[in-house]
């Protein structure tokens, strides 16, 4: 009976085994389920690999709980990175019943194989090629069940940002892996405004000599960055740092970095010569990231015991360990589904067969093949590494690197990077339960020891000490040479921004080899726009001058901090308002006039009525009444009215009206004092906002931004722009205004302004300046000397050495507003004429009032003498009796009493004289004289 079962079983495995037509086909869970290897077994990686899966392959067979009654089977094959030899072990593979393959190791390798894989529908699990152009929609059965080297190049990528370095170095390995990889680098530096300034490729193999690594390190150390990023295999990694150390290149200043080779070696090579060690000091290294756990420690710990502490664990061998469980838990899941391990002939290959005897028909496409890759893209397995699950691009979830630093003889951990939360000093695994923050705060390392043994932080670029100077642009003005001018036969040029350039270079902490290059014909003023680009198109190194620095600039350059402020402002003739002979009226209105006019009238009518019953001061003669009600009223203006008010609803009007004049004439007083002492100026132009409303002309300065604002960004017609080259050409301009031919107003910069203010004072800045901007050096993109320029122009404004130059080149003493301030506060004759001329003319108008009284008087004194005295005709005798007249002093109440008795007496005399008359003619003639003349 039992050699029966064991015929039934060979007949079994024989027609399940080998090809019978054009199929090969197997039972759905058969006892041995054959996977394939293919790596470099005496690399690093291949020589952990090869321990590390075939303890995954006892670990599977012995549990019961995965491929339960089916056991694993590997075949291992040697492909020693070579391309041709791993395709020819990928066929031999796929001329047997091989379901999967862990591997390749190589990127190389895993290139031309996958081709292979996807024609045959067998899954290609890589723990080692990390290439990141192996995409799953190129290559869908490529699997890679290790982290890609595009998120390695993004940690590099944001160390160098973190440090804040702008230019690597790379050198690398110029295969797929090498140059793929700094492909990836590259464009991850571009995404934070960084960039591989020179890159250079390492031949592959062993064959790489020494000379060629002095070769490619000598051209390095010329150049101008001192960040160095090694993405290369180990011995001709190796082989650099010890040329380097030989040129002086691991010493201080220099940054190197290297990807997880290094971290292979050092994590499963321990420890390595110290010549090999000592070489390497200060260099930060890459590893990639596995949380720590108990299955973790207590594989390491087996590893330790199967190895004899000869060959320690990196974290590929992880990965591979990893990848085979994977691939069990896959298989399993495939079984459990229905799979069916069967192959089958492609037609394609059977047409080929007559090529030649290639054994193409032994070479078969798993037809369940496709099924096994679903699963295994579906797993939810957490292993050594990790959870190991698979994003939508079928790459591992959760990518994340170690950051080392080589220190003595060993490594040091400084942090981690993670594409969850970037760099940290803080495990991933503890990030992941927080919402992800890569705010600048939280993107930190712990303290490196760089190389040269130092502390402190690598500048990370030099001067390249290739004998070559900066090319630095220099505008040739014609105008405004105060600002930058050329020495007349010389390529030497002077001026304020020269000074406070030469002066920023002193003091950076390493020379600046330069030469200035003049711009411009001499002619007029050069464009500062075409300045700037030829910066970005290579003509220039710098660019040094009155650049302003504005949006469109800066998307193209990099400028220093502002070594002075700027901004457009609006430049415009003005007018003194002359205040006039009646000033005195301007305080108020004519309608505040009349009212207040006829409010003293109407006090003075109100205070006459209420007192008129009561008060005697208020009754008299109509005439007199009117003069009192005139005279009170307008003597409250000066609080001196001499009539008393003895109501009491008087005496309330009184007070109230007195506090309204008190009141009226404080404002009076202060807007009368304002008007004449403060300079009133007139401006047909308010400002930007008048030039765009209206159609006037409006100048600007020749090569100035000035003419691109205008007309882009406040959408102004170029027509009404003129160019102006000169500040006397302002002048002229703005005087001629829009009527001749001039310009209403100037917009120009305000350092510019500033300096035709001084010696042309019939002119202002009108309105706000309503742009805000400054003054730098211009560099390009990214380049590190504008970073240090910066921090040298603050140490000139913090030391005020940048204030000094100022007042020597532009301190001017031209037009002084102090001196414009004191002659508005001084008040000149023709602002009173007016008031003059009023108080004089009522002085005449009075006098000659005052003198027709005094003739009216003489006249009837002479009338009256000549009734009682003879006539004489002496002229000094009229001089003396007006005189008299004049001298005289007039009691009006006796005078009053005098006439009335005068009257009186008339009458009598009168009477009597006529009575007397019929007696004596001549008696009462003579009497009548002698009484007139007494």
């Amino acid at each position: 009976m039992n050699c029966i079962c064991f015929l039934a079983l060979l007949l079994f495995l024989y027609l399940g085994a080998f090809p019978i037509g054009h199929a090969k086909n197997v039972s759905s869970r058969p006892a041995v389920v054959n996977i394939g290897a293919i790596f470099t077994l005496n690399s690093t990686i291949g020589r952990v690999a090869k321990i590390a899966i075939e303890e995954a392959i006892k670990d599977v067979n012995s549990n019961s709980s995965v491929l339960p009654g089916t056991k694993l089977a590997v075949q291992i094959k040697n492909s020693n990175c070579n391309g041709f030899l791993g395709m020819v072990e990928a066929l031999q593979f796929m001329e047997t019943d091989v379901i999967a393959v862990l591997g390749p190791q190589s990127s190389v390798v895993a290139h031309i194989i996958s081709h292979v894989a996807n024609e045959l529908q067998v899954p290609l699990l890589s723990f080692g090629a990390t290439d990141p152009t192996l995409y799953s929609l190129q290559f869908p059965f490529f699997v890679r069940t290790t982290q890609s080297d595009l998120y390695q190049m993004t940690a590099v990528a944001e160390i160098v940002d973190n440090y804040g370095w702008r230019e690597v170095i790379t050198i690398y390995v110029d295969d797929d892996y090498g140059r793929n990889g700094v492909s990836a680098l590259d464009d991850k530096l571009a995404e934070r405004r960084c960039k591989i300034s020179y890159k250079v490729g390492i031949p592959p193999g062993s064959g790489v000599k020494r000379g060629d690594i002095l070769d490619i390190l000598v051209k390095v150390a010329l150049m101008e960055s001192r960040v160095i990023v090694l993405h290369v295999n180990p011995d001709s990694g190796f082989m650099v740092f010890s040329v380097a150390q030989y040129l002086g290149m691991m010493g201080n200043g220099f940054v190197w970095i290297t990807t997880d080779w290094l971290s292979s070696v050092l994590d499963s090579t321990s420890p390595l010569p110290m010549d090999t060690m000592k070489s390497m000091q200060g260099v930060l290294v890459l590893r990639q990231h596995s949380p720590d756990s108990d299955r973790k420690r207590a594989f390491i710990s087996r590893w330790n015991k199967l190895t004899g502490g000869s060959l320690g664990l990196h974290s590929y061998g992880l990965y591979a360990y990893d990848s085979v469980w994977l691939l069990a838990h896959a298989i399993d899941a495939f079984f459990k589904q229905g799979g069916v391990i069967s192959f089958s002939i492609d037609s394609r290959i059977r047409s080929a067969e007559g090529s030649g005897d290639l054994n193409l028909e032994a070479m078969s496409i798993f037809d369940d093949g496709l099924l096994l890759l679903e699963n295994i893209m579906q797993s939810e397995l957490v292993g050594l590494t990790g959870p190991l699950r698979f994003n939508s691009e079928k790459s591992l979830v959760l990518p994340a690197y170690d950051i080392l630093n080589v220190i003595g003889t060993g490594i040091r951990q400084i942090g981690y990077w993670s594409n969850y939360s970037g760099l940290s000093t803080v495990p991933p695994e503890t990030l992941y339960g927080r919402p992800p923050n890569r705010s600048a705060v939280n993107q930190k390392l712990y303290s490196v020891i760089w190389p040269g043994e130092t502390l402190v932080k690598p500048r990370g670029w030099v001067f390249p000490n290739n004998g070559k100077q900066l090319r630095i642009g220099v505008p040739v003005r014609v105008s405004y040479r105060d600002f930058i001018s050329q020495v007349q036969g010389t390529d030497l040029f002077k001026g304020f921004c020269v000074d406070v350039f030469t002066a920023a270079v002193n003091f950076l902490p390493y020379a600046v080899p330069y030469r200035f290059i003049p711009f411009g014909d001499g002619h007029e003023n050069p464009s500062y726009t075409d300045l700037v680009n030829l910066i970005t198109a290579g003509v220039f190194d710098a660019a040094v001058g009155d650049i302003a620095i504005y949006t469109n600039r800066t998307k193209i350059v990099d400028f220093t901090q502002p070594y002075i402020s700027s901004g457009l402002v609006v430049v415009a003739p003005f007018k003194k308002m002359n205040t006039g002979a009646w000033a005195f009226l301007q305080p108020f209105t004519l309608q505040m006039w009349m009212v207040t006019a006829a409010f003293f009238l109407v006090i003075g009518i109100v205070v006459w009525v209420l007192e008129h019953r009561t008060n005697d001061e208020f009754r008299g003669p109509p005439k007199r009444q009117l003069i009192t009600i005139l005279w009170f009223s307008l003597s409250t203006l000066f609080f001196a009215h001499r009539e008393n008010t003895v109501s009491t609803l008087g005496r309330l009007v009184l007070i109230i009206w007195l506090f309204v004049v008190l009141i009226i004439n404080s404002s009076y007083t202060a807007s009368l004092t304002s008007i004449l002492t403060v300079q009133k100026l007139s401006y047909p132009v308010k400002g930007i906002e008048t030039l765009i409303k209206n159609d006037d002309p409006i100048g600007y300065q020749v090569g100035s931004y000035a003419e691109h604002y205008l007309t882009e960004e406040l959408r102004i017609a170029k027509s009404r722009l003129v160019p102006l080259g000169s500040p006397e050409a302002y002048a002229t301009a703005l005087q001629n205004g829009p009527k001749k031919g001039g310009v209403a107003a100037v917009v120009d910069e305000r350092p510019y302004i500033e300096i035709f203010l001084s010696s042309h004072c019939k002119f202002r800045v009108v309105g706000q300046e309503f742009t805000k901007s400054g003054w730098g050096f211009a560099f390009p993109r990214d380049s590190p000397l504008a970073v240090d320029m910066s921090t040298a122009i603050l140490q000139l404004s913090e030391n005020g050495d940048l204030q000094r130059i100022h007042d020597k080149w532009l301190m001017r003493s031209g037009c002084s507003l102090e001196s414009a301030e004191i002659e508005s506060d001084r008040l000149h004759l023709k602002s009173f004429w007016g008031l003059f001329l009023i108080c004089g003319l009522a002085c005449l108008t009075a006098l000659l009032v005052y003198f027709v009284q005094i003739l009216n008087q003489l006249r009837n004194a002479a009338t009256t003498d000549s009734v009682l005295d003879p006539p004489t005709d002496s002229r000094s005798r009229r001089l003396r009796r007006i005189l008299s007249i004049i001298d005289e002093k007039v009691d009006h109440n006796k005078e009053d009493g005098r006439n009335k008795r005068r009257k009186i007496e008339r009458s009598l005399s009168e009477s009597n004289n006529n009575s007397e008359v019929g007696r004596n003619p001549h008696r009462t003639e003579t009497e009548i004289t002698t009484r007139s003349g007494i």
